[in-house]
């Protein structure tokens, strides 16, 4: 295994697995006897968050979606990481992108070495919740800025930076929701009546952290929404401003072409052979201009 290390004076163990290395995988199956649904679920990369126990096996596999701490295409994505307890043995599978998590658990085994393996799970859980508030707390902050510029210049950057925020919250608003609701299902399972009152407490603070990041992301999603909204309706509104100009310009042109054109069909018209002519028809253009005008400005006022 990639590491193990036993706790609660020898009598649990944890195995951290890297899910990047087939032999490992192979070792876990045969020296542990966990089916091989169960490591389906745990290997594969676009699981949703989930919890299936096993009563034949006496295994419990949680899959619980995992803040990434760098960003991918500029926004903030969340994975599935896998965790099975069976017997006195706890497993954490990882990989490069939540590779974080393994350091979580070896502080919290260094800060409480006698614990058993649920107690470990939901301590795990807890402190992994915690890892969404300074991203969305990040988040809220680069909209600020955002929102600043945009003020400014609306600029297609500018606009494009904002989606890219969008896209980030909804993976952690997706991925608390999902965790969230994982953390209830297990109170549904057999497993949860063989918990001690200290489990059971340490999972209903866990439940509690994943609520309040539920509340915090969509919050801020809420929040990144109405501004998006907002700057949308400025630029239809900005869009309807622009048509509305070129419209009156091409309809004030229109009258002294429409004038000057009946003037000058070769036919008998009124003034056609008068000096003053040209300042007549000037006068006929200019008197339409501004009976238009005042029509228009009636009507968009």
């Amino acid at each position: 295994m990639d590491s193990r290390q036993t706790f609660n004076q020898e009598m649990c163990s944890w195995i951290n697995v890297d899910t990047t290395q087939p032999h490992e995988i192979k070792q876990l199956r045969a020296s542990f006897a966990i089916s091989d649904e169960m490591l389906t679920y745990a290997l594969d990369d676009n699981e949703r968050a989930r919890v299936e126990y096993d009563p034949m096996e006496k295994a419990l596999l949680l899959i619980f979606n995992v803040p990434n701490l760098l960003k991918k295409d500029n926004h903030y994505e969340t994975s599935p990481m896998a965790f099975i307890l069976k017997d006195h043995y706890f497993f954490s599978f990882v990989n490069e992108r939540i590779s974080y998590v393994e350091n979580v658990i070896e502080n919290i085994l260094s800060s409480e070495p006698n614990q058993s393996t649920a107690s470990l799970l939901f301590h795990t859980l807890f402190l992994v919740s915690d890892y969404y508030f300074p991203l969305v707390e990040e988040v809220d902050s680069q909209r600020i800025q955002l929102n600043k510029r945009l003020r400014e210049k609306t600029t297609n950057k500018n606009l494009l930076a904002l989606s890219d925020l969008e896209i980030g919250l909804v993976y952690l608003v997706t991925g608390t929701k999902q965790n969230a609701v994982l953390l209830e299902q297990i109170k549904a399972q057999t497993i949860f009546s063989s918990f001690t009152d200290k489990e059971k407490e340490e999972l209903d603070d866990a439940l509690i952290e994943a609520k309040q990041a539920v509340e915090m992301t969509k919050l801020s999603s809420e929040i990144l929404d109405q501004l998006s909204g907002t700057y949308n309706n400025l630029l239809n509104n900005n869009l309807n401003d622009t048509m509305k100009i070129l419209t009156i310009w091409s309809l004030l042109l229109t009258i002294p072409t429409i004038v000057t054109g009946f003037f000058g069909m070769n036919m008998p018209l009124p003034f056609t052979h008068s000096e003053v002519g040209w300042l007549i028809t000037l006068i006929i253009s200019l008197g339409l201009s501004i009976w238009l005008i005042l029509i228009l400005w009636r009507r968009i006022r």
